[in-house]
């Protein structure tokens, strides 16, 4: 047994003490079914014995159908003391499998509500469904095999005893030979197991990864990327389970000598035995006791400690271990000062002595390694408080720009950095609480109209909504639809008032930074110019990719992207030096 497994029992042992003294009348119920299944173990195999030598082999066939029939009985009975086992022990496994389920749940919101590392426990799936499962069908059957067992081996080797000593001598050293064997692989097996498990979470928490941002992965087009990692997940699974079985099929082998050696030792020692006065019938009670008792109840043993035994030990551990430490708090980085911000083929200075709310620094990505960078050697600083439009025709990487800056997609190369912190990696609660992304397609969700208005910030009040609503001429739609404490049914909102729905939760935010990805293509210009009116005029700084030229007009600045080279400036700067600015200009104009 490895370190780790010993210091794992020894931190299970204590709440599996405990677990076990409140069943006390369980346990206690099941020893007394198991009694008679020693019992009955006992008498199968003695009965052949006299049968034979009392019986049969005596001229007595009476007699020795008699005591066959007394065998058969015992058989026969097995039937019952089963359904009572079964019986009692689901007393201990379902209280087992309730506990493990609130213990899993209460781990994984005590983790969200401290807004541990990663974010959402995903691996708690995990947890809940499979490994919980696991769990308890393991220590079912380690109780059913190791009381077998204990009880049968018990019955059986008294039988064995009874019916002559010098058969525990031959019986006895195959056995023990055969179940070390089989020990020597329980270790291997345990690591294999646990691999196992890890390699299971892992893939799970990639999935629902890659299920919630499934949208993004799309418009982005990081999907090969992200089905190469699955694919990767996946070959691991694959290589664990494959050791997995390697070990299982070793084990097996074990089974295999422990099962069937003592019989092949039974059979070749018959003469010697004959002349240390064993009978016939002796000899044919021993084969009973081997095969019909012994042998599979220790072949049912071997294969739960085996299987059952390492994956329990495993899970229990990964449930109620100890909670994973919290990452230490970052340092605060230092403030940059002045900086320049330019693009391959442009430069220009922002002279800030405050932390810039967005900076690029040679930022670039592409989509696969032989892909042309969408974004090359980008630096941008945007100062606190600025308002920054982003132009560029369809598919130049607009979109991307807003997602790097979000966090939700990582550079190639380069780092992004929100208020003087870098994005890439962070948790998503740290992100909600550096920026706010609002996309083209808003999200609105069935509940009140102050509910979802507030949905980024709760404790706002009622005031606080209704200047929000009155900014953004929100109030029309609020009327409709019967107020601020009136349900929200999203599919009877147009595309445009669910825009502007998302646009009023965003400015009602406390994140210093709002990124608008086209959020206001659904709008006509009027409520256009109103919503971005009031989020210029809102603390923070504004990133808009804008839908029309009026967005770039009224902002600080535009940055332009056309795929070679990036240029940012005023709109009057821009039209001067810019020819592509000028050409969208044109287009938006024509």
């Amino acid at each position: 047994m490895t370190s780790a497994e010993a210091g794992t029992l020894r931190r299970l042992a204590p709440p599996a003490r405990r677990f076990l003294a409140h069943r006390k009348g369980v346990l206690v119920r099941l020893a007394l079914w198991s009694l008679a299944e020693s019992g009955q173990a006992f008498l199968v195999g003695h009965a052949v014995a006299r049968s034979v030598d009392e019986g049969f082999l005596a001229g007595d066939p009476r007699r020795g159908l008699l005591w066959l029939g007394i065998a058969l009985v015992a058989v026969l009975s097995g039937a019952r003391v089963v359904r009572g086992v079964f019986a009692q022990l689901a007393g201990v496994t379902e209280p087992l499998r309730d506990g493990l389920v609130r213990r899993a749940v209460d781990r994984s919101m005590a983790g969200a509500a401290r807004g541990g590392p990663g974010g959402t426990d995903r691996a708690a799936v995990s947890r809940l469904t499979n490994q919980v499962e696991i769990a308890r069908d393991s220590f079912a059957g380690l109780v059913l095999t190791l009381r077998s067992f204990v009880f049968t081996a018990a019955g059986a080797l008294l039988g064995l005893l009874s019916l002559h000593p010098a058969l525990l001598v031959v019986v006895l050293p195959p056995l023990a030979a055969g179940l070390a064997l089989f020990l020597v692989t329980l270790r291997p097996m345990a690591a294999a197991q646990r691999r196992a498990l890890a390699a299971d979470e892992a893939l799970g928490d990639h999935a629902a990864r890659a299920r919630a941002a499934l949208r993004d992965l799309a418009a982005c087009g990081t999907g090969p990327g992200v089905e190469r990692s699955g694919a990767d997940l996946v070959a691991d699974a694959a290589a664990a389970a494959r050791t997995l079985a390697g070990w299982a099929a070793v084990r097996t082998a074990a089974l295999g000598v422990a099962g069937h050696l003592p019989v092949l030792a039974l059979l070749v020692a018959v003469e010697w035995l004959r002349g240390h006065g064993v009978s016939v019938g002796a000899l044919l009670g021993a084969f009973t006791y081997l095969v019909q008792s012994l042998l599979p109840a220790l072949h049912t043993l071997m294969t739960a400690l085996g299987a059952a035994g390492s994956r329990l030990l495993v899970v229990l551990d990964r449930i109620l271990g100890p909670e994973p430490e919290p990452e230490p708090e970052p340092e605060p980085e230092p403030e940059p000062g002045p900086s320049t911000v330019s693009a391959p083929a442009a430069a220009f200075t922002v002279d800030t002595a405050a932390v810039p709310a967005l900076e690029l620094r040679a930022v670039t990505l592409s989509y696969g390694v032989r892909a042309e960078p969408v974004l090359d050697a980008l630096d941008l600083c945007v100062a606190p408080g600025e308002h920054l439009a982003v132009v560029g025709p369809s598919g130049i990487g607009k979109s991307t720009l807003t997602r790097l800056v979000a966090g939700t997609l990582a550079p190639s190369r380069g780092e992004v950095r929100v208020a003087g912190r870098p994005v890439t990696g962070r948790p998503a609660a740290e992100l909600a609480a550096l920026r706010v992304l609002v996309p083209q397609d808003a999200y609105v969700f069935s509940g009140t109209v102050g509910d979802n208005l507030a949905y980024l910030r709760t404790d706002a009040s009622r005031a606080e909504l209704d200047a929000a609503v009155g900014a953004f001429g929100l109030g029309p739609l609020v009327e409709r639809l019967g107020g601020l404490d009136a349900t929200v049914r999203p599919a009877e909102l147009s595309p445009g008032e669910r825009q502007l729905v998302a646009l009023v939760r965003a400015y009602l935010s406390p994140a210093p930074l709002l990124l608008l990805d086209e959020a206001t293509c659904h709008l006509d210009p009027a409520s256009e110019a109103r919503a971005e009116e009031a989020l210029a005029g809102r603390a923070g700084t504004l990133v808009v990719v804008a839908h029309r030229l009026s967005s770039a007009v009224r902002a600080d600045r535009t940055l332009v992207l056309d795929g070679v080279r990036a240029q940012c400036g005023t709109h009057a700067e821009l039209l001067g030096r810019s020819p592509l600015y000028r050409d969208l200009t044109g287009h938006w104009n024509s």
